[in-house]
């Protein structure tokens, strides 16, 4: 009789993970539903136009027709259980499928037929090398009229290389596919099926001399003999497969199925993920183990949060088996929590399961401890493992939000750090020094949904405006200030001077402060107080009421009272002295500058770099992207972007899209430095 170690080994190698990821349009929530259905797993196909998808179960999704959530999904095939992730395509949703990439060996980028390779397909199998996931090529859409195959696989080739060839080849217009992996007879739409059998071959024996000697003694290979070469060639990129389906109709769901049973890696054919143990400088790379007999090692890449359900953490282990009455430990946390039923998803169904090996993914309900990227274990020496940070773009596109009912302001702030919580691209700062709370996510369309959820899910209204631009103060020469508070008021007075210099440090250096104060001057116990006042001017501003970055500050000299000194006479005269350095150190107003990437129609292109260079941007690149589309990057002021998408569907019929990422901080122009230093009226302060 096989031991119980040995027969959780074999579950998890007859698991599989895969993402589908890619643009907008291109059909992943279809070509889901498809592979469901060809399953077994449900008993028709849902369909995105009526809502009855297992993916869009969201109503918000149902109404707009797309995903804005990456769902979760499973199912079995030839003995192999499948866990699928559909994630949105659109730029907007990157904080939703992003950490998707965590949890799979595979990556599926879908792309539409017709559409051809768009932006988002090129991002996401960029994100998918970068966390050495194995990558598959998913042409969906085979039977559209509109599209050439054979021209799409040349562009494909051209784009992400040669190394991505053929599984399978679309035959009788799209109606069907016929392998080229095992077989190596017919004919397809696109070309003999024996030359796309030779050149994947060719491709796999390459990474193990001895399968190359024998291809070269015997003139071929048993692909059945190809399994450890494959797997190999699919973890270091030398192969990125294609496969051809049509999730309309069904053609290819079935082969598409077998690819992911036969061919794609389980748990432990695939690389390892980067883990880090230890913090900051010193961290150092492990990997965890793909064995469900060693200590639990799980990583939580998707939290929920729903006012009737609760909290839902949903992860994915990695090492160690989970079972319903676990005891695992949040990060460092030094209480465990006790997993009390353990769930894999479809959908908005949750199906309770007894047990989670290597390659499982599963959620755990009512843990309220638990967030986004937290790295759960069983072990005392797991306390500072993390997972190596995704590079998730930077949320900029900014509003204010207010409760529309006075008094709810604590309730709102609540409920928008549960919706932030749930989404690493979603950011809410109160901005002191306009009192205004504000939610930055990465576009119109981002934030609208969440304003959508707080109203439909959480039945909160919220009054939203455009936010002040996010302006800095900084100063760009070395100077001197000095201040001498003295207050006297018939009993004991308030005295304090001091003497301090400003110096310019670099961009993103942040604050600096530094006490040279010899002799006693200032007596080291008002030190702080000097500090107070000087950060009381970094987050107020001195010349237009921005935030003070990216300068040093240091208090050299002053004088005190041995009756008339204390905390706030010194506080004051530390803030009147920087601010009276900052006016002598050349200061500046900096301004956000945008990274921005506008996909249109190529006839446009003229009038979008024009539209760049009037709001004082910079044009860096344009580039073709097939199907008469273009791309357009460069970089703009944050400030001139105020209802550009307005301007943009106006340029192109509606048709245009564009993202923005922060890029860095440059001083405004002399003549609007002037305008904001007009619009500043300063805070009268006669402490």
């Amino acid at each position: 009789m096989p031991s119980r170690s040995n027969g959780l080994a074999a579950e998890m190698e007859a698991v599989r993970t895969l993402a589908l990821v890619g643009a907008s349009a291109s059909g992943k929530t279809s070509l889901a539903e498809a592979l469901l259905h060809e399953a077994g797993a449900i008993g028709a196909r849902g369909s995105v136009e009526r809502g009855t998808t297992v993916s869009d179960h969201d109503p918000i999704e149902k109404r707009m027709q797309h995903s804005l959530n990456a769902t979760l999904m499973h199912m079995a095939h030839g003995g192999t259980r499948i866990h699928l992730i559909d994630t949105p395509g659109g730029a907007d949703f990157l904080g939703q499928s992003l950490p998707a990439l965590e949890a799979v060996e595979t990556a599926a980028i879908v792309i539409n037929a017709a559409a051809g390779i768009e932006p988002m397909a090129l991002r996401m199998m960029d994100y998918a090398a970068s966390r050495h996931l194995a990558r598959l090529v998913v042409v969906n859409r085979i039977d559209d009229p509109a599209a050439d195959l054979a021209g799409l696989l040349a562009q494909i080739q051209d784009t992400f290389g040669r190394e991505c060839l053929p599984l399978n080849l679309p035959a009788s217009g799209g109606t069907r596919v016929i392998d080229c992996f095992f077989n190596r007879e017919g004919e397809s739409d696109i070309g003999a099926v024996d030359a796309a059998h030779r050149a994947l071959v060719e491709q796999v024996v390459e990474v193990d001399a001895a399968f190359v000697e024998r291809y070269l003694n015997d003139g071929d290979v048993d692909a059945a003999e190809l399994h450890a070469p494959l797997e190999q060639a699919l973890r270091e990129g030398h192969l990125i497969p294609v496969c051809f389906v049509s999730a309309r109709s069904g053609a290819g769901a079935a082969e598409m199925l077998d690819i992911i049973v036969k061919l794609l890696p389980d748990p432990s054919e695939a690389n390892p993920p980067d883990f880090l143990l230890g913090e900051g400088e010193d961290a150092r790379p492990m990997h965890a183990k793909p064995d469900p007999s060693m200590h639990v090692l799980a990583h939580v890449f998707k939290v929920t949060s729903d006012p009737y359900v609760g909290k839902l953490g949903i992860m994915r282990v990695h090492q160690g088996t989970v079972a319903s009455d676990s005891q695992l430990y949040i990060g460092d946390g030094r209480k465990p929590f006790k997993v009390g039923h353990l769930f894999m998803l479809q959908g908005k169904d949750h199906v309770e399961v007894p047990r989670a090996v290597p390659g499982d993914i599963v959620a755990v309900a009512k843990v309220e401890e638990l967030q986004f990227d937290d790295v759960l274990h069983d072990a005392a020496e797991d306390s500072h493992v993390h997972l190596a940070p995704l590079a998730f773009p930077v949320p900029v596109h900014g509003l204010a939000v207010e409760p529309k009912r006075h008094g709810d302001e604590q309730r709102a702030w609540e409920i928008l750090g549960k919706l932030a919580a749930e989404d690493p691209c979603l950011r809410i700062e109160h901005v002191a020094a306009t009192n205004e709370t504000v939610l930055y996510g990465l576009g119109e369309l981002h934030l609208r949904t969440v304003l959508e959820r707080l109203r439909e899910v959480y039945r909160f209204e919220v009054q939203t405006r455009p936010p002040r631009i996010a302006y800095r103060e900084t100063v760009t020469a070395p100077a001197e200030g000095h201040h001498r508070h003295k207050k006297q008021t018939g009993g004991a007075g308030q005295f304090g001077e001091v003497f301090l210099r400003v110096e310019p440090l670099s961009r993103g250096d942040g604050f600096q402060f530094a006490d040279e104060v010899r002799g006693g001057a200032i007596p080291g116990q008002f030190i702080p107080a000097v500090e107070k006042g000087v950060r009381e001017v970094l987050s107020c501003g001195a010349i237009a009421g921005y935030p003070v970055v990216d300068v040093r500050v240091v208090v050299y000299d002053g004088k005190h009272h041995s009756v008339d000194s204390k905390d706030i006479a010194f506080a004051t005269a530390g803030r009147k002295a920087f601010m009276a350095a900052i006016r002598e150190a050349r200061p500046v107003v900096l301004e956000p500058i945008v990274q921005i990437e506008i996909v249109a129609p190529e006839h446009a292109v003229g009038d979008l770099t024009s539209d760049l260079s009037s709001r004082r941007g910079l044009v860096t690149g344009t580039s073709a992207l097939g199907a008469g589309a273009a791309a357009v990057r460069g970089q703009v002021p944050m400030a001139e972007l105020a209802s550009y998408q307005s301007r943009l569907n106006a340029m192109t019929s509606g048709q245009g899209r564009y993202t923005i990422a922060l890029s860095h901080y440059e001083a405004v122009p002399p003549n609007v430095q002037q305008v904001l230093m007009g619009q500043y009226r300063g805070r009268e302060d006669d402490q």
